[in-house]
């Protein structure tokens, strides 16, 4: 069978010597092993002004074979290489059906103390350790854009804001073309309250990035809250309603957010004055919750009751009232109101 597949991404080999080692291994394996069974062409694809294998976002077709030739390709490529990251996705009818990504796993310095630091980085407490272990990353390549982006994710959790610029700032100037380091800095850009900034810290974050991957929607949702903080409505809108209709697996770190989007998504058509939208989306949002534990938030009533109020319908008063048993003031008052 034939599926769609895409793939993008780059192996930095850092030097001409490697670079050129590279090179001639590949011309190797290619006559030796793969010929032609290939759903990339990397004559085209290797760079050697900045000594990488570049690949831009590639939407294509392959099949099984054409799929395992690739990756094997790339891995054995990857071992050679001081930083980056290739993805991939083979696809059927809008389902992932493989996924791979692919990065150094040498052991080179710069390779180890990037993944020492990553490593590191995710354990409570080891902040400084994964620091020292990056600065050794990039002491031993400079321009390790994940290795920029990981560190100041951790400067931004130790409060380092300036120093959380600088390196999601640098992560970008070396690689322009993932999205990570934009998110950093979109993240960082909130912190700061500086929230139209961060929109497009988003956007290009979204831009660099696809739907079948996590952070798109994650850059998507933090944008759509960078937007509501703005009373941006109707930009907001435009993210919680891509948000809502996207069906996330649990296993997706999006999945926790859906909640929130659908609440927000109606809340903000409330706000533009669309209150017959808003209320079909409350009440969209409480069949999704129905057959669920979680207990739904008081607000949840008191702007459902309130879109109820607004077109006529009946049901604004036990809405409220079940708002204002959860502890919302508003609702009491908007009770005291009415009665």
């Amino acid at each position: 069978m034939i599926y769609k597949t895409i793939a993008s991404g780059e192996l930095e080999f850092g030097s001409s010597k490697s670079y050129e080692k590279v090179v001639k291994m590949y011309q190797h394996r290619i006559e030796n092993y793969y010929k032609t069974d290939l759903f990339l062409n990397f004559e085209e694809l290797f760079n050697e002004e900045n000594y990488t294998l570049h690949i831009p976002r590639t939407i294509t077709e392959s099949s099984n074979k054409n799929w395992k030739n690739t990756i094997s390709l790339l891995e054995y490529l990857a071992q050679f290489s001081l930083a980056g990251q290739v993805t991939l996705f083979m696809v059927e009818n809008g389902t992932i059906i493989n996924e791979k990504i692919i990065e150094p796993v040498c052991d080179k310095v710069a390779v180890q103390a990037f993944l020492k630091g990553r490593n590191l980085g995710k354990e409570k407490g080891k902040e400084k350790e994964a620091l020292t272990a990056f600065d050794k990353a990039i002491a031993k390549y400079e321009r390790h854009a994940y290795a920029y982006e990981k560190r100041g994710y951790i400067k931004l959790k130790l409060k380092d804001y300036e120093g959380a610029m600088t390196d999601f700032s640098k992560s970008i100037n070396i690689n322009p073309n993932i999205p990570e380091p934009f998110v950093g800095k979109g993240k960082l850009q909130m912190v700061l309250k500086d929230y139209k900034m961060a929109t497009f810290d988003f956007a290009s974050a979204s831009r660099n990035s696809i739907p079948l991957q996590p952070i798109y929607w994650q850059a998507k949702r933090m944008k759509a809250e960078c937007h509501l903080k703005l009373k941006e409505h109707g930009e907001a809108i435009k993210e919680l309603k891509a948000f809502c209709h996207r069906q996330f697996k649990q296993d997706n770190p999006n999945y926790k957010h859906i909640e929130w989007a659908w609440f927000n998504y109606g809340k903000a058509l409330l706000e533009i004055g669309e209150s017959e939208s808003a209320l079909e989306i409350f009440n969209k949002s409480m069949e999704r919750n129905s057959n669920k534990e979680k207990e739904i938030k008081p607000d949840f009533f008191l702007y459902r009751g309130i879109a109820r109020q607004k077109v006529g319908k009946t049901g604004f008063v036990k809405d409220w009232t079940e708002a204002a048993e959860k502890g919302s003031k508003r609702a009491s008052k908007l009770l005291e109101s009415v009665s």
